[in-house]
């Protein structure tokens, strides 16, 4: 049975590191290689992946040694309501004392560039290589299979 989220409290200077309040936040856009500077990518286009959704920040961020948070929330810099554009992930940086939570992520661009690098290599992504081969492949056999004698005006035959 799932729980549900915890109610999240006003943000207050006095809160501890480890309030979820006080967690760091990864939109999908962060690491978009197709967003720009300006649409909210944080990182070199190099390090970034193609259209990250935030299911697959969740699969990277469960293998790693790190507390995370999903929230269903729209970046303010998305134009899109669409549901595939929504969601952002909470990502514990400190412990209650102010340590770092986990040695190998000190900073946000820490854990982002990890998130990106580790995209690519999930099993959804693998596939989707070969179904974009498939959908390029269709058009081609379906222009050929037309039989209309090569698309110029409309009435007019074959010069021979």
């Amino acid at each position: 049975m799932a729980t549900a989220a915890p109610m999240l409290k006003h943000w207050d200077p006095s809160m501890k590191h480890n309030d979820m309040e006080r967690w760091i936040c990864v939109y999908p856009a962060y690491i978009n290689r197709k967003k720009t500077r300006q649409e909210g990518r944080r990182l070199p286009k190099e390090n970034c992946v193609d259209n990250p959704s935030y299911i697959e920040i969740r699969d990277v961020l469960s293998v790693s040694n790190l507390q995370f948070l999903m929230e269903n929330k729209k970046y303010c810099r998305e134009n899109s309501s669409e549901m595939e554009f929504r969601g952002r992930v909470r990502v514990q940086l400190r412990n209650v004392d102010g340590t770092l939570y986990n040695n190998d992520f000190p900073t946000r661009e820490s854990i982002m560039l990890h998130i990106a690098s580790k995209i690519p290599q999930l099993k959804t992504r693998q596939n989707k290589p070969g179904d974009s081969y498939h959908q390029q492949s269709q058009p081609q056999s379906n222009a050929s299979g037309s039989g209309g004698g090569g698309g110029g005006k409309k009435g007019k035959g074959k010069r021979r």
